[in-house]
C-alpha cells in the first residue's frame, strides 16, 4: 500500500519553500565566490547585461553580469574564452533558477573545452574533410529523404509539416537518435549507418534545435564528423538555432542555419515546381504558335511561288505548243512530201545499185582474167597434160618418177579430155 500524504503534517507553499532556499543559500555563502571556468553561451541585450553559462566540462551554471559591472570589465567575452569570476549565488524564486551575478571578470586564456574544439576542427580541415571539392550535390528533386534526430520535440514535426507541404512528393525516414546526453554522439553515428546501409534516402538531414554549448556537443564528435564526411549519401546538417553551429557543419555536403531551414533546402515547393512548369507549357505552346504561324507562312509562300512556277511553265508549253502548231504541216502535204522524198531516195538507190553493179563487174571480170592466167586449165590450152595416180582417190599429183611405180595405172588430162595409160618403164634422169 503506498504511503499517503497526512491531512495533519504541515506544508510548505512554494514560496515559503524559496525564501528557505534563499536564506540556505545566503547562510552558506555569505560572501562572494571566485571561480575558474569557461564561458559558453554568451549573448548580449539590448538593455546591455551580459547572460552566459560557465563551464567546466562537467557542470554548468547560468550566470548574468549586469551592464553597471560589465562596463569594468577589460576583455572581449565570448564563447570559449576561460575567465575568473568573482560572483554572488542567487536563487530567483520567479523562475526557479539558481544564477550567478557576477561582479568581477578577468581573463585566464583559451577554456578547455574550446580548445580541444578547435584542435578538432584544426585536425579535420588539415585532412580536407572540410573541402567544397568533397562536397556532394544535393538532388532536385528527391524522392525519399532521411531525418537524423531525435523522434520527440518541436524539431521533427517542423521538419515533417515544411516537407509535406512544400514536397509531399517524398518518402520521409526517420533514423531516431538521442540529440543531448552521454550516448548521443554513439546514437547518431548508428543510426547514420543504418541509413548509409539501407540507401533508401537520396539526401539526409542531422541535426537538432537549439541550446546550450554543452547540449550541442555530440555534434562536435570526431567520430560523428568523420561518419558524416564519409557518407555517400548528401548531407545537411542544421544545429541549433542560426547563431548556434557544430562540427558537423563543416564537414557536411552543407549546412543549414535551422532544421526548418534544412527541410527547405532538401526539397523543392511544389507550388513552385507547378508554378514553373505552367510557365513553361505556356512558352512551349506560345513557341510552338509562333513556330506553326511560321510554318504556315512559308508554306503560303512556298504554294506562292510553285503556282507561279506552274503557271509560267504552262504559258511556256502553252506558246510552244502554238509554235508547233503553226509549224505543224498538213497531212496530204506531208505525205507528199515524203512521197517526193521517197521517189528521190528510190532514184538515188538505183543509181548507187546500178553504179556498184558495175563496179563490181568490173573486179569480178579482171579477178577473172588473173584466174585464167594462173589457172592449169589454162596451161593445157597451150598443149601441156597433167598426170594423176589412177589407183589411189587421195595424193594423186605426181611431182617425181620417185612417187609412181612401173605398171601402175595413170591419168593424163588434156585440155579436151582424160587419157588412161600404164606405166611401162621409169627412166630418172641422172643427178
Amino acid at each position: 500500500m503506498s504511503e499517503q500524504v497526512k491531512q495533519s503534517e504541515n506544508a510548505f507553499t512554494v514560496s515559503a519553500l524559496s525564501a528557505l532556499l534563499t536564506q540556505a543559500l545566503n547562510e552558506f555563502f555569505p560572501q562572494n565566490v571566485t571561480l575558474e571556468a569557461e564561458i559558453s553561451n554568451f549573448k548580449t541585450y539590448p538593455s546591455g547585461h551580459w547572460y552566459f553559462s560557465l563551464t567546466d566540462g562537467d557542470a554548468s551554471l547560468s550566470a548574468v553580469m549586469f551592464k553597471g559591472a560589465n562596463r569594468l570589465v577589460r576583455l572581449i567575452a565570448r564563447d570559449g574564452l576561460k575567465v575568473r569570476v568573482r560572483c554572488e549565488v542567487n536563487f530567483y524564486p520567479p523562475n526557479g533558477r539558481l544564477q550567478l551575478i557576477v561582479k568581477h571578470m578577468a581573463e585566464e586564456g583559451v577554456g578547455d573545452q574550446k580548445a580541444k574544439l578547435e584542435a578538432l576542427k584544426a585536425k579535420l580541415i588539415a585532412e580536407g574533410l572540410t573541402d567544397i571539392q568533397c562536397k556532394q550535390p544535393l538532388p532536385a528533386m528527391p524522392q525519399c529523404i532521411g531525418l537524423i534526430t531525435s523522434p520527440k520535440g518541436a524539431v521533427v514535426r517542423d521538419m515533417l509539416t515544411i516537407l509535406n507541404r512544400r514536397w509531399p512528393l517524398a518518402c520521409i525516414r526517420l533514423y531516431s537518435a538521442a540529440v543531448q546526453g552521454e550516448n548521443a554522439s554513439t546514437e547518431l553515428v548508428s543510426a547514420l549507418k543504418r541509413a548509409t546501409t539501407e540507401r533508401l534516402a537520396q539526401v539526409l538531414i542531422i541535426g537538432r534545435g537549439g541550446g546550450a554549448s554543452e547540449d550541442l556537443n555530440a555534434f562536435n564528435d570526431e567520430q560523428l564528423c568523420r561518419s558524416v564526411a564519409a557518407c555517400p549519401i548528401p548531407i545537411i546538417s542544421a544545429v541549433g538555432h542560426e547563431t548556434d553551429s557544430g562540427l558537423t557543419d563543416l564537414v557536411a555536403d552543407l549546412r543549414a542555419a535551422t532544421p526548418s531551414q534544412a527541410a527547405e533546402i532538401a526539397t523543392p515547393d511544389l507550388s513552385e515546381v507547378f508554378g514553373r512548369l505552367t510557365q513553361l507549357e505556356s512558352r512551349v505552346l506560345s513557341r510552338a504558335d509562333i513556330l506553326i504561324s511560321l510554318a504556315q507562312q512559308r508554306l503560303e509562300l512556298s504554294v506562292q511561288r510553285l503556282s507561279m512556277k506552274l503557271s509560267q511553265r504552262t504559258n511556256h508549253s502553252r506558246d510552244r505548243l502554238r509554235q508547233l502548231e503553226r509549224n505543224l504541216v498538213p497531212p496530204s502535204e506531208y505525205i507528199r512530201l515524203k512521197r517526193h522524198d521517197v521517189s528521190h531516195l528510190q532514184t538515188r538507190l538505183s543509181r548507187a545499185i546500178d553504179q556498184e553493179i558495175k563496179q563490181i563487174t568490173s573486179i569480178l571480170g579482171h579477178l577473172t582474167a588473173q584466174l585464167d592466167s594462173l589457172s592449169p586449165l589454162a596451161t593445157l590450152s597451150r598443149g601441156y597434160g597433167i598426170l594423176l595416180k589412177g589407183d589411189t582417190d587421195s595424193h594423186r599429183s605426181i611431182g617425181s618418177v620417185d612417187d609412181v611405180e612401173e605398171q601402175s595405172p595413170l591419168e593424163i588430162r588434156l585440155k579436151d579430155g582424160t587419157l588412161n595409160a600404164t606405166i611401162d618403164q621409169i627412166l630418172k634422169d641422172p643427178t
